[in-house]
């Protein structure tokens, strides 16, 4: 593990811990924006073992997500498990970890452009629009340091690139 990724992965687990308190989280996990591969980089997870850090997911799953999240630069909810599904290709693994709603949330750098996305997943019927807007609130309050911990790694291309995943 390089010393960029413990700095980032203490970045992540302050913002993991945050959102545990509020707005609630089962599955938390911080994904890199990579425009030139339209595609989203594992950075940090609290479920390594169902979802890899540093495996790729392109955001081919839904126009809509993409739209919202990447296009427009505002926050996604599904808040029940049949929006979940319209969107997310790993709907079975999230329910298994007790998911059925989601927050993304994207973390915009000093220009506006999209540097990453915090993805909150819990239970069903737990996420509301107030939860949203806490968990927008979370990330403003790290703002800076989140930025520096997506820009710690890296986008363009590599020669050695993990295999895209589904999830």
């Amino acid at each position: 593990m390089s010393t960029n990724d413990i700095q980032t992965d203490a970045v992540f687990h302050r913002i993991l811990d945050d959102m545990q308190h509020a707005p609630g989280v089962i599955l938390f996990t911080a994904l890199q924006w990579i425009p030139q591969r339209s595609s989203l980089r594992r950075l940090f997870t609290n479920h390594p073992n169902e979802y890899p850090v540093g495996a790729e997911k392109t955001v081919e799953i839904s126009p809509g997500w993409l739209g919202t999240v990447i296009e427009d630069k505002k926050p996604f909810l599904a808040a029940d498990l049949a929006a979940l599904q319209e969107v997310f290709t790993d709907s079975e693994l999230i329910q298994q970890l007790g998911c059925g709603a989601v927050i993304n949330v994207p973390v915009l750098d000093e220009h506006r452009n999209v540097v990453g996305v915090l993805a909150l997943l819990d239970a069903e019927g737990n996420y509301t629009h107030h939860s949203v807007e806490t968990a927008v609130e979370v990330v403003n309050r790290h703002l800076a340091e989140l930025v520096r911990a997506f820009a710690a790694h890296p986008t363009e291309e590599v020669h050695n690139v993990p295999a895209k995943d589904l999830t």
